[in-house]
């Protein structure tokens, strides 16, 4: 069993840069491939982007590519997420989730969530 805790996010003016954090508990955080996923007032929770078990393969979402980047660090058994030339659309709250394999890009794969970061983008 996986637990998962956000951090990071905030206020942020257009343009600026945030960098979120997913803690995990459990000695199996390596195994599991973990991914972002956002959710905006209104919208379906949509994919952002993931990375394998050992962080070799990522996988992005159109709209961030180019100005996100995930990565981990299995020792600490942390994810994170850069995001760099915030705008106002990338206002959400921000959910990690974790599944055993890499690849997915659908939140019915995903097994374990935290509770999500809200982060928020002012012109």
């Amino acid at each position: 069993q996986v637990q998962l805790v956000e951090s990071g996010g905030g206020l942020v003016q257009a343009g600026g840069s945030l960098k979120l954090s997913c803690a995990a508990s459990g000695r199996t955080f390596s195994k599991h491939a973990m991914g972002w996923f956002r959710q905006a007032p209104g919208k379906e929770r949509e994919f952002v982007a993931s990375i394998s078990g050992s962080g070799g393969s990522t996988l992005y979402a159109d709209s961030v590519k180019g100005r996100c980047t995930v990565s981990r660090d299995n020792a600490r058994e942390t994810v994170y997420l850069q995001m760099n030339s915030l705008k106002p659309e990338d206002t959400a709250v921000y959910y990690c989730a974790a599944r055993p394999l890499f690849g997915s890009r659908r939140r019915d794969d995903y097994n374990y969530w935290g509770q999500g970061t809200q982060v928020t983008v002012s012109s």
